[in-house]
């Protein structure tokens, strides 16, 4: 998922096709390395003497990595590599940070990261948009896709799509695993369906449009993330697939172009794969909580909300009991530290991207010249082809300001 679905998912500029695979490599690469050290300082910073290198160290690099791509989608095409690198060694601090503050201290349950990743990722990537915002980028005539770039951008659709269960049920265990992978699956194939539905609906001559079909089709996966491994009932999951697949196809058609005219130029829409279907998953993820009892879950209900677990496990259980004596928080608190989670990862996401843009914009950092947006060669060695002339003649574009011919 990190280094083929979301590098090629990014492909889709038809002129920025080596850069978003290239730097998509390059940034999970490094951030994995990055990540195991801030991840293992926080995890374990009132007592450090040490970071752990095991499979789960490596999963939750390999997932920061994600996040940090999900951001890199906001500013595509707009950033230097030196501005992407620092971007990526700010965020990695500021997401360990707040991982750590939603998992060890609130104790939400996010399974599949929608509130911890995708909403840290989305929105942390929209502030930073915000900071670099130049009008210049809106609308620029290499920010287009071809025939070719669609096409390669829907291989990494469709990895994304076959993996996206193992992404949500990755550190799950036993039941809950199985639950995991069950309630994505549904939820993804419910948001197909719907996305292909709603985008012809858009359409004025009933055709579908690309980006719904790249990007749409898996918000479902993101919606249903945090509550995946809960006793959540499949027609719920198709359901939230349903309204996910609505919510994003609208968004690319009405949300982004708005979020354009307010200096939020987000040229992959994030928020409308990854934002707006996180904030429904939070939503979800209460809701079930605020319902979850020892009656139905037994003892699994602990290592779902580990906040909820009683000192004492070897209480006598009667028959009516719903739930475990001495819980240190009830269903109804457990909800409310779901959307405390949200709250405070909107907070610090929004926060930290904007001082990180803000800190990316100083001119040390190589910022891209006007002419050189969306393009490739500005970055690499690219062939003698269409791309390669359109570039020399953008460049003599931004350097003839005007030409008089006499006569």
């Amino acid at each position: 998922m990190i280094f083929v679905g979301f590098g090629f998912l990014m492909t889709f500029l038809s002129k920025y096709s080596y850069s978003s695979v290239g730097f998509n490599l390059l940034l999970a690469a490094y951030v994995i390395q990055w990540s195991t050290v801030t991840l293992g300082f926080c995890h374990s910073w009132h007592h450090f003497t040490h970071i752990d290198i095991n499979m789960t160290a490596l999963i939750g690099a390999d997932i920061c990595a994600a996040a940090v791509l999900i951001s890199f989608g906001a500013v595509l095409g707009k950033t230097s590599p030196l501005q992407l690198f620092v971007m990526a060694f700010f965020e990695v601090i500021f997401y360990s940070i707040n991982e750590t503050l939603c998992y060890e201290y609130l104790k939400i349950s996010d399974i599949g990261g929608s509130i911890v990743i995708h909403a840290f990722g989305a929105y942390f990537g929209l502030a930073v948009a915000f900071a670099l915002y130049r009008k210049e980028a809106v609308n620029h005539p290499n920010e287009g896709s071809s025939y070719q770039s669609d096409l390669t951008s829907m291989i990494g659709t469709v990895f994304l799509w076959i993996f996206w269960p193992s992404f949500n049920a990755g550190l799950a265990t036993g039941d809950q695993q199985q639950r995991a992978v069950f309630n994505t699956y549904f939820a993804l194939a419910a948001c197909t369906c719907t996305s292909f539905v709603v985008s012809s609906l858009l359409d004025r001559d009933g055709r579908y449009r690309m980006v719904h079909i790249q990007n749409s089709t898996l918000a479902g996966g993101v919606a249903v993330g945090a509550s995946a491994n809960m006793l959540l009932p499949i027609w719920l999951s198709m359901l939230t697939g349903i309204f996910a697949g609505i919510i994003s196809v609208i968004g690319y058609d009405y949300i982004t172009p708005f979020l354009a005219k307010k200096r939020i130029h987000d040229t992959c829409g994030v928020n409308n794969l990854h934002g707006m279907p996180a904030l429904m998953a939070s939503v979800l993820s209460a809701i079930i909580a605020s319902s979850a009892h020892f009656t139905e879950y037994g003892e699994s209900l602990y290592s779902i909300f580990p906040g909820r677990t009683p000192a004492n496990l070897t209480i006598p259980l009667s028959p009516d009991l719903i739930d475990m004596p001495g819980e240190p928080l009830s269903a109804g608190g457990q909800a409310t530290m779901q959307m405390a989670g949200i709250s405070l990862t909107l907070g610090f996401s929004i926060i930290s991207g904007l001082v990180t843009g803000y800190i990316m914009k100083l001119s040390i950092f190589n910022e891209v010249e006007d002419q050189n947006l969306f393009l490739d060669s500005a970055h690499w060695e690219v062939p003698d082809s269409a791309d390669g002339m359109d570039s020399a003649q953008d460049r003599m574009r931004g350097t003839i300001k005007s030409v008089e011919v006499t006569v």
